[in-house]
């Protein structure tokens, strides 16, 4: 399986293109299934069967990714009868560009291969109807635009939604159906059931931008899931330090509001940095609630900005305070960023266990798992 996956690597992009086409042209029905724009779910296709392929002989970790893609896939309404549409036109997609490297060997493993993975993929699914709703609808009932393409919107789910401090959700807008992105809720549970959400309109981001610049209260958006395995839980009893760029403060405020809460006797030292003084969004919030709690600590950094204080990017800035050999660690925020951060960790001894971040890209598809061998950094996507 793998050989003949690299023989059709230099051609991904136009087997993921006739792949589509023929599903679509042989099961049109499925193409609801889908966003109007696919170019980022070719890509997806590739990367989720790149990772199938690096797990094949890895029979716990390939559970545990087709268990989750299965779960996943509920909120598109993915039914059992479309695996075998999708396996059918997969296995014609490969054959076709594998050519004369195809063969009835070849044709039987991936054949067995795709019918285990979507036999998983079905089980996870029918369990997790029994535990929870595929999607919740949620309601805007509040926007605050705060400058610099971020808002913060307010939501009230339509059922509980039972999500822990430092979890995220996926989105879907009624502006651009099926495309579903990640934000986080930057609180603990509220006894209300309401999420707040920071979203910054990125470039060429039509989801964010229409979150940010045309979303009213009234408006309805649709929930996935939490994900996510950046929490309290997994701290143990070491001291914190937490990194946040830009929006990515929202889940770091939320672990800090939980320890808060639950009034927690552990030191917490919390980098924030932005390119400009401007933009450092939170950190006023941030500022008074160190104020209040002995154990935080506050520091902001900016990279393009000469100004009093802390100068550089937030990296840099971590690794002249260190080290943090002896924390547990928590970043999130821009992926350049995070994977910089992570890199200046573990070169001053903190241990890859202690660092948590959630995934970057696509989280079904980029998620660590059990096995070390499998972890972000070392995968294969």
């Amino acid at each position: 399986m793998r050989s003949s996956l690299a023989v059709v690597a230099p051609q991904a992009a136009e087997l993921t293109v006739y792949f589509y086409a023929i599903l679509f042209a042989r099961y049109p029905e499925v193409r609801n299934l889908f966003p109007d724009n696919m170019d980022v779910q070719r890509d997806r296709l590739l990367r989720g069967l790149l990772r199938i392929i690096d797990l094949v002989d890895d029979v716990d970790n390939l559970v545990a990714f087709c268990s989750r893609l299965g779960r996943d896939h509920r909120k598109f309404g993915t039914m059992d009868a479309h695996y075998p549409a999708v396996g059918e036109c997969l296995l014609a997609a490969l054959a076709r560009y594998a050519g004369p490297a195809w063969d009835e060997e070849i044709a039987t493993a991936w054949t067995r291969s795709y019918a285990v993975a979507a036999h998983v993929m079905m089980a996870a699914a029918a369990d997790d109807v029994r535990l929870r709703p595929a999607t919740w609808e949620a309601q805007i009932i509040n926007h605050a635009y705060r400058g610099h393409g971020i808002a913060e919107i307010t939501v009230r789910p339509d059922l509980p939604y039972p999500f822990v401090a430092g979890q995220y959700a996926s989105m879907e807008t009624p502006w651009h159906p099926r495309a579903w992105r990640h934000y986080s809720p930057c609180h603990p549970p509220r006894s209300d059931g309401t999420l707040t959400f920071h979203v910054r309109a990125v470039p060429d981001g039509p989801v964010s931008s229409a979150l940010v610049y045309h979303a009213t209260p009234g408006h309805t958006v649709r929930l996935g899931p939490p994900q996510g395995d950046m929490t309290l839980a997994s701290a143990g009893d070491r001291d914190l330090v937490c990194v946040a760029g830009g929006t990515g403060l929202a889940p770091i405020r939320a672990l800090l509001e939980e320890a808060a809460l639950h009034e927690m006797r552990r030191y917490v030292d919390l980098f924030v940095g932005a390119r400009t003084a401007e933009e450092l969004y939170g950190l006023d919030d941030m500022l008074r609630m160190a104020q209040r709690h002995h154990w935080l600590t506050v520091r902001a950094s900016v990279s393009h900005q000469e100004i009093p204080g802390q100068q550089g990017t937030l990296p840099q800035v971590l690794r002249e305070f260190g080290p943090w050999d002896r924390h547990e660690a928590f970043l999130c925020g821009p992926p350049v960023m995070v994977t910089t951060a992570v890199d200046t960790l573990l070169r001053q001894g903190t241990p890859r266990a202690h660092i948590h971040h959630d995934p970057i890209d696509t989280p079904v598809l980029t998620a660590p798992l059990t096995h070390p061998r499998t972890s972000l950094e070392n995968a294969p996507l």
